[in-house]
């Protein structure tokens, strides 16, 4: 009975998958509009979907494997859980930015419960995080607040993404560990920097 209704849900699972690769293969502007709450629930599904698009990193070493190995191009990991509404918005967007990123990024998904040693060294104790890498190196943006180590939140829109991007590429290029952060403060989502169990 088990095997059964295993098999039915990966069945259902790669049907969810081959509609979403037709979807946007189909049309040419996809756009996923989050504009209300009620248009969020209806895109919720389509969302989770998006996150099967981009590649998932569930062990130490597949993580420690593409800082190691990702180079001239800034390596984008987010920090988070597939089933949070916040990780879905932002797993939404950095999937609709991969192409117009695909020479100046890799982008990546990490499970926080798979990879505790990483939430532990970068001290996630808020989802999502988006932490960057350059050759190996861990870039820093100033926010405007007092962590510089990780984007906290989701951002607004792909533009926002693509920004952050292309200003970390071009100051790593110069040999910079840290940059500033192009988005208006804004547009950076606020929290404060205490102790909350994720």
């Amino acid at each position: 009975m088990y095997l059964l209704q295993s098999i039915f849900f990966l069945k259902t699972l790669l049907n969810g998958i081959i509609d979403e690769i037709d979807l946007c293969l189909n049309k040419e502007d996809f756009h996923l509009v989050h504009q209300s709450a009620e248009d969020y629930t209806s895109c919720r599904t389509s969302s989770h979907k998006m996150s099967f698009l981009l590649p998932t990193l569930s062990t130490k070493k597949e993580v420690d494997d593409v800082i190691k190995k990702t180079e001239d191009i800034v390596l984008v990991l987010r920090f988070g859980r597939s089933t949070d509404s916040s990780c879905l918005q932002l797993d939404d967007i950095l999937a609709k930015a991969a192409t117009d990123l695909a020479n100046m990024a890799a982008i990546y998904l990490v499970d926080i419960d798979q990879v505790p040693v990483y939430t532990q060294y970068f001290d996630i104790s808020l989802i999502p995080s988006t932490i960057f890498f350059f050759n190996a190196q861990h870039m820093k943006v100033d926010w405007g607040s007092p962590d510089h180590t990780k984007f906290v939140g989701s951002f607004k829109q792909k533009q926002h993404l693509i920004d952050v991007v292309e200003v970390i590429y071009r100051g790593a290029m110069k040999g910079k560990v840290m940059v500033t952060s192009p988005l208006d403060p804004c547009d950076i989502p606020k929290y404060q920097l205490i102790y909350k169990d994720i």
